[in-house]
């Protein structure tokens, strides 16, 4: 019998994170390395909530805080959700995390029991299916197509729903597809949840302000308030805030569901950081101008990006209206061999050699769900995309 969990042994250490900590370590050796594997924006943390962290820290706000969150930012998100969503949530059905995947885990491990279902489509987040497979549930992909912009059809959805089926979790624009989903989308997938009343919905907003094309934010719970009381409505500051590193999410949805995530996390990590947590309130409350500059620069990086790529052999790149990446298709590359030798029969065959011989870093679609493609991250400088892309163009056009 092992030492390790048998849980543990069923799940995989986070691919993104694995190929980022790679291409740091070859860097570190001195190769010169262009890392687009990881989801986050280049752009420092706005001055004002850097201050209001100053401001925190300066004034003694030091100590515990309540478990999920302090009235001051619950306050602030539950008016969030009504300025920007439509959606009207008291204080005690909002929940604070140390960053959206606290937060989702906690939904997760609060409510699987062995065997449960929970639905999600397909090229998805790499941690959504390792975290039910932790809580003792069974991930089931709903597999969406490039064709289709990589859209959930809604017979898709239906035709994966069993009697065992607990959740839907729902991810616009998506990680890692940047697929956006307008309201007359999102209409089509409610309008299947309404047949399935014992079928929970977590819809993961993470990238809500990321949106392109004057594409306008919808989420589910707004789309159809009747499934208001069965949607965990989660969201955080992580992307659009420029605030990875400090690590804040929060959701909003029904009481019982979040006394039991508090139950949860008051026996995890209980607070997050009571300083960060004020930096949170500033970033809801204060100024949101720049959120609109920080898009419009990644629109012309989208653009360039999708450019260059369609022009490498072998790849076929849509335009996303949403988040940060791009998920070109390399089924054009499968069969073929590159300049070192190495045959390309899968995508991560593919990202390998890509790092090894170009020393660009990408994610394999395989760790998505939804291959043969990759995701690149295009939050980074102009120069460093446009580089990455002619090294990409250079690999393909060696393969033979």
């Amino acid at each position: 019998m092992g030492f390790i969990a048998d849980s543990l042994n069923r799940i995989q250490p986070s691919a993104t994170i694995a190929v980022s900590t790679k291409a740091r370590q070859l860097k570190a050796t001195g190769r010169d390395i262009i890392s687009l594997s990881a989801g986050e924006p280049d752009f420092d943390t706005p001055q004002n909530i850097k201050d209001a962290a100053k401001r925190a820290l300066d004034a003694g706000k030091t100590k515990y805080t309540d478990v999920d969150g302090i009235p001051e930012l619950k306050a602030a998100i539950a008016a969030k959700f009504k300025r920007e969503n439509g959606l009207d949530y008291k204080t005690s059905q909002v929940s604070v995390g140390t960053g959206g995947k606290q937060v989702l885990y906690n939904a997760l491990l609060a409510t699987l029991n062995p065997g449960d279902e929970v639905i999600m489509p397909a090229p998805c987040w790499v941690s959504y299916a390792d975290i039910v497979i932790l809580g003792g549930g069974v991930p089931v992909f709903a597999q969406t197509h490039l064709e289709d912009g990589y859209k959930l059809k809604p017979e898709a959805l239906e035709k994966v729903i069993t009697p065992k089926t607990k959740w839907f979790v729902f991810n616009s624009p998506s990680n890692p597809t940047g697929t956006a989903y307008s309201a007359e989308d999102l209409k089509l997938l409610t309008d299947v949840m309404l047949r399935h009343p014992h079928v929970w919905i977590l819809t993961d907003d993470m990238y809500e302000h990321l949106l392109y094309d004057d594409l306008k934010f919808a989420t589910i719970a707004e789309v159809e308030p009747r499934l208001y009381e069965r949607t965990l409505t989660m969201n955080g500051l992580s992307k659009a805030y420029c605030m990875t590193g400090w690590r804040l999410g929060y959701a909003a949805g029904p009481e019982l569901l979040i006394k039991a995530m508090y139950k949860l996390q008051s026996q995890s990590t209980s607070n997050p950081s009571s300083i960060v947590q004020w930096a949170g309130v500033e970033a809801l409350n204060g100024p949101q101008d720049f959120i609109a500059a920080n898009n419009a620069i990644f629109v012309k990086r989208r653009d360039l990006v999708v450019s260059m790529l369609n022009q490498a052999s072998g790849l076929v790149c849509p335009k996303p209206q949403g988040a940060f990446y791009v998920y070109p298709s390399i089924k054009g590359t499968i069969g073929k061999t590159s300049k070192s030798g190495v045959a390309i029969k899968t995508d991560e065959d593919f990202v390998t050699a890509l790092l090894e011989e170009e020393g660009v870093a990408v994610v394999h679609g395989a760790a998505f769900e939804g291959s043969p493609s990759f995701r690149l991250s295009y939050a980074a400088s102009t120069a460093s995309l446009e580089e990455a892309c002619k090294r990409i163009q250079r690999f393909c056009g060696n393969l033979s």
